[in-house]
């Protein structure tokens, strides 16, 4: 896989994989390349290469990704901030046919994310930050993806949020086995729950392996994990 943003390549033959039920995640430094393989993958960015999901080529951009079943949170939340909780999650739906099993859904958002039942009319810019970031997965999640896109799901959140969005994630893939490819500056907490993981350098694949085998990797522990 290859991407440009106008003249400047910034993939260079990227190969990686999720498998079903599997959580991969991306790392590397500031440029290494992470947002845009993300971007690749769902159509918002100049590509070239193979993308398949299901053994199903991938052709088109965004919307073409989304009805294929790929959900993207991306960096910096991307909520609507002038509409309401449920009026997001029912964006994240607009993929879907059936009314009923949409409103099922929004229920069902109150099973990983308690606050939204109560703040379903609160417009989205006034909540907190890691409730914008709840939010944006739960509206993501309302398209029940087959794959699901993280971008920096941990920037500019307290520690204890961090923790709650990352345990809702690994819940979500035990008990309703979704693939996750998650983009992750925070390398510790990435590897804590992903099975597998790819470092990139400057556009390229520079490591992949299993999440143990990264960690006892030296030159990732000191360039990533900083021990």
């Amino acid at each position: 896989m290859e991407a440009r943003y106008g003249p400047v390549q910034a993939l260079r033959g990227v190969s990686l994989d999720v498998g079903e039920g599997e959580i991969v995640a991306v790392l590397g430094a500031n440029g290494a390349g992470k947002t845009t393989t993300l971007r690749a993958i769902s159509g918002t960015v100049r590509r070239s290469g193979e993308i398949s999901l299901g053994g199903a080529r991938l052709r088109g951009g965004p919307e073409a990704a989304a009805r294929a079943g790929i959900a993207h949170v991306p960096e910096g939340r991307g909520t609507f901030t002038e509409l309401s909780v449920t009026e997001n999650l029912r964006l994240g739906a607009y993929t879907r046919r059936g009314r009923a099993a949409v409103n099922e859904d929004i229920e069902r958002m109150g099973e990983w994310f308690p606050w939204i039942p109560e703040r379903r009319d609160q417009i989205a810019g006034t909540l907190s930050g890691g409730e914008q970031q709840m939010l944006a997965l739960a509206r993501a999640l309302m398209s029940r993806p087959r794959l699901l896109l993280l971008d920096e799901p941990s920037l500019g959140l307290a520690p204890l949020v961090v923790a709650e969005i990352f345990r809702i994630v690994r819940e979500l893939n035990e008990r309703e086995e979704l693939s996750v490819l998650v983009v992750e500056q925070n390398a510790r907490i990435a590897l804590d729950i992903a099975n597998r993981a790819t470092v990139l350098e400057v556009g390229r694949v520079a490591v992949q392996g299993s999440a143990d085998e990264l960690r006892a990797d030296e030159s990732v522990r000191r360039s990533y994990l900083g021990y």
